[in-house]
């Protein structure tokens, strides 16, 4: 079981907490990788649910995987750093 005090840590501000600056670059671009990824699958997937379910099934399934992949983040992810 992870230790729920490392959690606390993660909802620190992004600038309290830079990344180093050899691999900020490289950490940015994946993140923006993932993010704009999503985007683009997330709105193709929830138009396909509208169009064959309607948009009550869309918007919920679109809010079942946020909240899953909330809850999966705060499983999952922690803090490298707890001392700063």
């Amino acid at each position: 079981m992870a230790d729920p005090r490392r959690r606390v840590v993660l909802l620190r501000p992004a600038w309290r907490r830079p990344a180093h600056a050899a691999w900020r670059a490289r950490a940015v671009g994946v993140y923006r990788l993932w993010r704009d990824g999503g985007f683009a699958v997330g709105a193709l997937l929830a138009g396909i649910l509208a169009d064959a379910y309607g948009i009550r099934t869309a918007t919920a399934a679109v809010a079942a995987l946020t909240a899953a992949s909330g809850l999966f983040a705060w499983a999952r992810m922690y803090e490298p750093h707890p001392s700063r």
